[in-house]
């Protein structure tokens, strides 16, 4: 029996269209960079629809506050009214401008709880989204994403001549 020695492989050279090391760092650190910037901007738009929704609010509690003060004065202004004359036409009138006062006070007010059920308060899409990204960095920098790729189509990545026997079987 003739055993037959397989002389080995000479290694091969990079292939032209592999990436240096330096352009990948280059290309990871740009990707990153635009990952934050669009976090941020995330972060940004989520804050301002929040901080308008509570600005709508605020103004609405304000002119519910605005609109109450004046129903105060009128009310005291009715009871006054109401010690002074014996007759009943103008401490009635003053009664009834202070109870249609309270009564626009009332509805700005629940206008304005209304308008604070859907404040937030936080950036909850940003957060999400940060944290996937943080999880996803974990997973490339530990070696899983890379194994699971390589795995995945070993010649295409360099895989080394056991793995090419194995897969022509």
């Amino acid at each position: 029996m003739a055993t037959q020695i397989s002389e080995p492989k000479p290694p091969q050279a990079p292939r032209a269209a592999d990436p240096t090391v330096g352009k990948l760092v280059n290309d990871a650190l740009t990707d990153v960079s635009t990952l934050v910037r669009s976090e941020i901007a995330l972060a940004k738009a989520e804050v301002t629809t929040d901080a308008k929704k509570a600005g709508k609010a605020a103004g609405m509690f304000g002119a519910a506050g605005f609109f109450a003060v004046f129903g105060f004065l009128f009310l005291l202004h009715t009871a006054a009214q109401g010690l002074i004359a014996a007759g009943l036409a103008p401490w009635l009138a003053f009664l009834i401008v202070t109870l249609v006062l309270f009564l626009i006070a009332g509805i700005l007010a629940l206008v304005g709880k209304s308008a604070l059920k859907g404040f937030k308060g936080k950036p909850e899409r940003a957060i999400t989204s940060s944290k996937e990204t943080v999880d996803t960095v974990k997973r490339a920098t530990s070696g899983e994403a890379t194994s699971l790729v390589r795995t995945g189509d070993p010649v295409a990545h360099g895989a080394t001549g056991s793995t090419e026997l194995a897969t022509r079987k």
